[in-house]
């Protein structure tokens, strides 16, 4: 209050004194105007900050997410699924922890299906993110949340590793944020030497070598996999997929009486759409690598059943015919062959199944 009664003061003083009070008042407010505008440029400037590294973190790069068996603490006791391959490849004894070389992705688990695509260079031809965008494109969102596609990167070409991480980040960016996507590297040790040693220029002998390289690849990315889901999905990188297949494969699994079953085909073509419970994977991978160099993976597959469900002495025909409730297959089929170019050098397949 800047008026008051004093009678040693005259009307004019205290005028005077009045207006003092309130050109200060009028500084103080200008002063404290313009400190709240230094505040809030500063508060925009440090929004704009965390917006740009939020969307610098998002521009997912190989070197950024690059996590190098190297790296990490050999001494972890972290559960690593990968340990069960030293005991099939004494080379690997040596190496510290077993992971994959590159991971994008926020390494989801706790899901219902894990879905697995190996993919390796065709050369000019590619349909990996046909079959991407066909994968994922054909979920819910409440079955793109429980779930998870993992992309399998099993080629030591780096120039396409880097354009398979370049074509996801881009065309892909909402489901690696969400976590749905991820994209993983097979570290080139863990072939063993048969595979690094020049190649014989005959065809059988590539293609020998190609096989083996397959069953590795798919036994690889099923561990990476198996701790993450309650089911595993096996496909490749050229296929399509039927509309609402995972809603369809869902309303199958859930109609099943039996829990006892070996694995459901969605598909007969190869290894494609084959569906199996995560917690049995331990038995087949051990399978595989046991006989890794012997036959392709989906012929061993039918061996295992064999093994695990027909009686001594029994046909193959007559345990087939027992145990139809074991060894499922769902039809039409879910998932059909796209494209000519095999994942072998040079070598063309036409084989497809009926998809409708």
């Amino acid at each position: 209050m800047c008026w008051r009664e004093d009678s040693n003061q005259t009307k004019g003083n205290q005028l005077i004194n009045c207006r003092n009070r309130i050109l200060e008042f009028k500084e103080g407010i200008l002063h404290l105007k313009n400190r709240t505008e230094r505040n809030r440029q500063e508060l925009i400037k440090a929004l704009n900050k965390i917006k740009y590294e939020i969307t610098q973190g998002e521009n997912i790069s190989v070197n950024s997410v690059k996590k190098k068996v190297n790296a990490l603490d050999r001494n972890e006791t972290t559960p690593n699924a990968f340990e069960v391959l030293k005991f099939f490849f004494p080379h690997l004894r040596k190496v510290g922890r077993i992971y994959p070389d590159v991971i994008i992705g926020k390494e989801k688990t706790g899901v219902s299906f894990a879905l697995g695509i190996s993919t390796v260079d065709r050369g000019n031809r590619s349909y990996l993110k046909q079959t991407l965008t066909s994968v994922v494109s054909r979920m819910t969102l409440s079955e793109e949340k429980d779930s998870v596609v993992i992309v399998s990167v099993s080629d030591s070409n780096e120039d396409y590793l880097k354009s398979v991480v370049d074509m996801i980040t881009k065309k892909f960016k909402r489901q690696l944020k969400s976590g749905s996507l991820e994209v993983i590297s097979i570290p080139a040790y863990f072939y063993p030497n048969m595979l690094h040693t020049k190649q014989s220029t005959e065809d059988s002998q590539q293609l020998e070598s190609w096989r083996i390289k397959q069953v590795l690849d798919f036994c690889f990315l099923m561990l990476y996999a198996q701790p993450k889901a309650m089911y595993y999905l096996q496909l490749e990188d050229g296929i399509i997929a039927k509309k609402m297949y995972l809603t369809k494969i869902t309303d199958f699994v859930h109609k099943i009486t039996s829990k006892n079953w070996f694995y459901i085909e969605f598909s007969i073509l190869g290894f494609i759409g084959k569906l199996f419970k995560s917690e049995d994977l331990t038995d087949f991978i051990r399978f595989f690598l046991m006989f890794y160099k012997d036959k392709p993976i989906d012929l061993l597959l039918g061996d295992l059943f064999q093994v695990k469900m027909c009686k001594p002495g029994e046909t193959l025909e007559k345990c087939t015919e027992r145990n139809k409730q074991i060894r499922i297959r769902y039809k039409p089929s879910l998932f059909q062959h796209v494209g000519i170019q095999s994942s072998f050098p040079g070598r063309e397949q036409y084989f497809k199944d009926i998809y409708y």
